[in-house]
């Protein structure tokens, strides 16, 4: 694999890290957060929807976003042919 290959592959793993761990932040942050007292007009469960966020929403997110980023690389793997043994 070339040298050009090798930095295009790094730079859209850097890019995927960066949009996963943004949406990750807004919903932690900014969910939890910033934007709790927006959210608490919204219950889920009988729990005001930021607290909700702020305990468990942001977890959630995080699992569900570790499946998303183990795709994205497995098909950028393909896509670059770091997947064959």
């Amino acid at each position: 694999m070339t040298d050009s290959k090798k930095k295009q592959y790094w730079r859209e793993n850097i890019r995927y890290v960066l949009i996963l761990l943004s949406i990750w932040f807004l919903v932690s942050y900014g969910a939890g957060i910033l934007f709790k007292d927006a959210l608490d007009t919204i219950r889920i469960g009988g729990f005001k929807l930021g607290f909700w966020f702020a305990q468990q929403g942001s977890i959630y997110v995080f699992v569900i976003l570790i499946f998303v980023y183990v795709y994205l690389m497995n098909r950028l793997d393909r896509k670059y042919h770091f997947d064959e043994d």
